[in-house]
Formats: C-alpha cells, sequence, structure tokens
C-alpha cells in the first residue's frame, strides 16, 4: 500500500526494524562476559524496541490479506 492510496506505507517501519535489529546485534557483538546488569537492561531495551517495530510491521502487512490476519507460520 502506498501513501498515494491514502494508507500507511511499508518501508519505514520495515526500515526502523531492521536498523532496531542491527543495533541489538551490534551491543550482542559488544558483550563479552561477564556482562553487567546494565549490559542485560540495555539489550531487553533493544529487544522490546525491536519487538514493537516488527509487530507493527506484521500488522501493516495483515492489512494487505484477505481476513486481516498475518498467516501463522508453518514452521
Amino acid at each position: 500500500m502506498t501513501e498515494e492510496q491514502g494508507g500507511p506505507t511499508l518501508q519505514p517501519t520495515l526500515s526502523e526494524w531492521l536498523k532496531a535489529r542491527e543495533e541489538t546485534a551490534r551491543h550482542l557483538a559488544a558483550g563479552t562476559p561477564p556482562v553487567n546488569g546494565k549490559w542485560v537492561q540495555r539489550l531487553a531495551d533493544l529487544l522490546a524496541t525491536e519487538r514493537s517495530w516488527q509487530d507493527q510491521y506484521t500488522d501493516l502487512v495483515a492489512l494487505g490479506s484477505a481476513d486481516g490476519q498475518f498467516p501463522s507460520s508453518n514452521r
């Protein structure tokens, strides 16, 4: 769906989700045992942000499906 059609666009949400994933990956790569509470809290915050963007993206994708639901995984 495009903005010209009057609906939300997927690209900005996808970009932010991928950006959040990259930031999480960088944080994980920088963590060397033993990790401290501050490191763990930052990881928890990053994962929550990443999940939020993922949920928003899947909700937008679901708008294009026949029943408005994102399909469950076959895995």
